[in-house]
């Protein structure tokens, strides 16, 4: 049996629809914001503070192994609807929430982990989801964009060591634009198209991050927007970021001129 905690996008579902393939015993856990799983009858719509609730259903399925995925909005402390377990662990959890998503992630984690509950990876059973490392489209980086590349990733591995960062545009090896915590689409949009054409968008996990619940995704929209404002390709990790609808994104790729490499 397989918990799952689940959120925002369409990553949840990719997970779901191979679980049901398998035919893998699960429950879920839904933390999305509109009870996004609620035609699904294996579903618990569950206030992220009544974490004794959440407990006893874990281990009244004697459940052992959970899986985080999708994005899980950070919960507003004051709107919490706290049972005895979840006031219990609160003062935790705010001293978390100060740092960020990623931080209450690895509280929630932590206190899963207390209660012999282990937390896998949300690729597990989807590796598929992640690519080896690889050129994957017909156009090819240039020996400059190689270069721009190796920068690139210089750059972003200083930012994201102290901050949230996972993205960085780079352009004739200059950071032009950085992600926040609107994400990439945002950062995309905000950058002025002449000064972003050329660029090459580079996702990478964070330093120290906790690859089992918040590895980086990109999928056919972030192709999309990139072809948009003249971006030249994109840049992941091997065997780390998610890439959703994998055939239909390289078949974009090709169709635009864009490079995809995972290295």
């Amino acid at each position: 049996m397989i918990g799952l905690f689940l959120g925002e996008n369409d990553l949840p579902l990719e997970i779901l629809k191979k679980l049901e393939k398998k035919k893998i015993k699960y429950f879920i856990i839904d933390l999305s914001k509109n009870n996004k799983f609620k035609k699904n009858r294996k579903s618990f719509f569950i206030n992220i503070g009544k974490f004794g609730e959440i407990l006893n259903l874990i281990k009244f399925k004697n459940c052992k192994r959970v899986i985080f995925a999708g994005n899980i909005i950070k919960p507003r402390i004051s709107k919490l609807k706290l049972d005895f377990k979840g006031m219990f662990y609160l003062p935790r959890i705010i001293k978390a929430s100060k740092l960020g998503d990623a931080a209450i992630l690895k509280t929630l984690i932590k206190i899963l982990s207390e209660n012999k509950i282990k937390v896998i990876k949300l690729n597990t059973f989807n590796p598929e989801l992640t690519l080896n490392k690889g050129i994957y489209t017909k156009t090819r980086p240039t020996l400059f964009e190689k270069e721009e590349i190796v920068q690139g990733i210089k750059e972003l591995k200083k930012i994201n060591s102290h901050n949230h960062t996972q993205a960085v545009i780079i352009r004739d090896n200059k950071i032009i634009s950085r992600e926040t915590r609107k994400g990439t689409k945002v950062m995309i949009k905000s950058v002025n198209k002449s000064k972003i054409k050329k660029g090459i968008l580079i996702k990478l996990p964070k330093t120290k991050q906790d690859l089992r619940v918040d590895l980086p995704t990109i999928g056919i929209d972030t192709f999309k927007d990139c072809n948009a404002v003249g971006i030249k390709g994109i840049v992941i990790k091997s065997n780390q970021n998610i890439i959703l609808n994998k055939e239909a994104c390289i078949k974009y790729a090709n169709q635009n001129k864009l490079f995809l490499i995972a290295i």
